[in-house]
């Protein structure tokens, strides 16, 4: 459902998240083995993450990414989604077909929709904070 880059976006984002809410930094090769990722594909996601101000990206030798711990519970899971991927997984045929709409329906077309708007709901609903909080717990992981 969502790309590769989209799903180790939303990991990292989480990584750093709860990193943040221990007053830390988070550099890239820790991020990358958290969230079991290239280092160098890694970089480019946290890059993108970074220019939508969604992350902080430091320089220099006590450098990393961090997150403002006090904003955690204001960014949403559909701004990372729609920094790495846009806005297509709100848009898309269930079947791929690049036309499928109300009026020209492909066969699933109407109980996708449905699933699509669950989806925007859940994006729309959980922050990152509300992710931090099994990580913390180790109720929920990022890699297995």
């Amino acid at each position: 459902m969502f790309s590769k880059s989209c799903e180790y976006g939303i990991r990292a984002t989480a990584f750093i998240a709860v990193q943040a809410t221990m007053s830390k930094r988070a550099c890239l090769k820790d991020i990358a083995k958290a969230i079991d990722s290239p280092v160098a594909f890694t970089a480019k996601i946290l890059q993108q993450l970074a220019r939508t101000g969604i992350i902080h990206s430091v320089q220099g030798a006590a450098g990393g990414f961090e997150m403002d711990e006090s904003r955690i519970h204001k960014i949403m899971l559909s701004q990372i989604v729609a920094a790495i991927d846009g806005d297509n997984i709100y848009k898309g045929c269930g079947l791929g077909l690049g036309t499928c709409n109300a009026s020209k329906p492909c066969p699933v077309h109407d109980k996708f929709v449905i699933i699509r708007e669950e989806l925007k709901d859940m994006l729309e609903g959980t922050s990152v904070q509300d992710l931090t909080l099994g990580l913390r717990n180790g109720l929920t992981y990022l890699k297995r």
